[in-house]
C-alpha cells in the first residue's frame, strides 16, 4: 500500500505532534490512520457506516469530539462542512492538522487559512494535500451556526445533503405518490425528513421508519418532524433490520463516494428495500436516469415501472419483491 501523506509527513516532513491523545474529525472508513499510536486516537464520526468501522477497527469512537492535544481534520465535500470543522478543532486542540484530496477541496481551504493566519507548513502527495498550524481564533466566524429553518419552512445545518433547499428529485418523488400509501412505511436514507414529512400527509400511514447514516441529518429531522407515528433510526440503510416486514417504502438513494458516481450504492439500497418489504410490498423511488438500476431492479422485483420524471429524473415504483 502507498504511503499516506500523514506518514509521510510525520517520518520525513516537518510534522511534529504534541504528546496526548488525538481528536480525529470525521474520518471515512478509507482513512489510513496507521501513522498514530492507536491509544492516543479519538474518533469522533456521525456517519453511521463509518462510525461502524472505526468502532470494528478497536478504536475510540465518539459523535462529539472532546478535547485532546491535537486535532486531525479529514476534508468532506462541503466547503461550509470543512471550515465548521477547522473552527472546531481550534475549540478542541493546540494543535491542528488538516488533510484532504483536491476533488473534496483541500486546496481551496489551504488557501483559505493561509489567508487568515499566513504560511502554513504543508505537504502535497497523491492528488492531495496536508498542512498543520498552531491553535489560533481567527476562525472564530467559521463556527457552525446552530440548525436554522430555511424560507421552506424547513431546518437544516451545514453537512447534509441538499443543505441548501429541497432536493428536486425528492420533489419530484412526493408528487409522484399516490394518495393511499401503504399502512407500514420507511423512508431509506431519510436525509433532514422532505420525502417523510411528505409521507406522513397521507392519512392512510400509521407508521413511518426514517432510517438516516447522517447523525446532522437525522437531528435536523428530528426537529422538522414531530408527528408521533414517526421514528427515528441513525443507521446503515443497507444493513438495517426493521423489527418487522414493512408495507412500502419511499428512497432518494446515493449514488456518489466522495465526488465519484458509484451506482452500487443505489443497487444496495434497491437489495436493502426488497429484504424489508412483505412479499406484496411496495417500492417508490427515484433515480438520475443514466444509472443503470434497470438489472437490480429486475433482480429484487417481480413488477417495476416508471410513473413519472423529467429529462434528469425517473419516478420508478417496484413491486412484489422476489425472495
Amino acid at each position: 500500500m502507498p504511503q499516506s501523506r500523514l506518514t509521510t509527513a510525520l517520518q520525513e516532513g516537518n510534522l511534529r505532534l504534541p504528546d496526548g491523545d488525538i481528536a480525529v474529525l470525521r474520518p471515512p472508513a478509507t482513512t489510513d490512520l496507521s501513522a498514530f499510536d492507536p491509544a492516543r486516537l479519538r474518533v469522533s464520526q456521525g456517519f453511521r457506516p463509518d462510525h461502524d468501522h472505526w468502532v470494528a477497527a478497536g478504536l475510540k469512537v465518539v459523535v462529539t469530539p472532546k478535547p485532546a492535544a491535537s486535532a486531525l481534520i479529514v476534508v468532506p465535500r462541503s466547503k461550509t462542512h470543512a471550515r465548521t470543522l477547522v473552527a472546531e478543532a481550534c475549540h478542541l486542540a493546540p494543535f491542528v492538522m488538516v488533510d484532504g484530496q483536491k476533488t473534496d477541496g483541500i486546496d481551496s481551504l489551504w488557501r483559505d487559512v493561509r489567508s487568515r493566519i499566513g504560511d502554513v507548513e504543508t505537504l502535497t502527495k497523491a492528488h492531495g494535500r496536508i498542512f498543520w498550524f498552531p491553535v489560533t481564533d481567527r476562525f472564530a466566524d467559521w463556527t457552525a451556526p446552530e440548525p436554522a429553518r430555511g424560507p421552506d419552512g424547513f431546518i437544516r445545518q451545514a453537512g447534509v445533503f441538499s443543505g441548501d433547499g429541497i432536493d428536486p428529485g425528492s420533489a419530484l418523488l412526493a408528487a409522484a405518490l399516490p394518495w393511499k400509501l401503504p399502512s407500514r412505511m420507511a423512508d431509506l436514507g431519510a436525509g433532514w425528513g422532505y420525502l417523510a414529512s411528505e409521507v406522513l400527509k397521507h392519512d392512510s400511514v400509521t407508521s413511518l421508519d426514517l432510517i438516516e447514516a447522517e447523525q446532522l441529518a437525522l437531528d435536523c429531522a428530528r426537529l422538522n418532524i414531530t408527528d408521533p407515528r414517526a421514528h427515528f433510526h441513525w443507521a446503515d440503510a443497507i444493513c438495517f433490520a426493521p423489527g418487522k416486514p414493512i408495507d412500502g417504502i419511499v428512497m432518494n438513494p446515493p449514488f456518489h463516494t466522495s465526488r465519484a458516481a458509484d451506482p452500487d450504492l443505489g443497487r444496495a439500497f434497491i437489495r436493502a428495500a426488497s429484504r424489508m418489504l412483505t412479499p406484496g410490498g411496495q417500492l417508490w423511488m427515484v433515480a438520475n436516469r443514466h444509472l443503470p438500476y434497470d438489472p437490480i431492479l429486475t433482480e429484487c422485483f417481480k413488477v417495476v415501472e416508471d410513473i413519472g420524471g423529467n429529462p434528469s429524473f425517473r419516478i420508478i415504483h417496484a413491486t412484489r419483491p422476489k425472495r
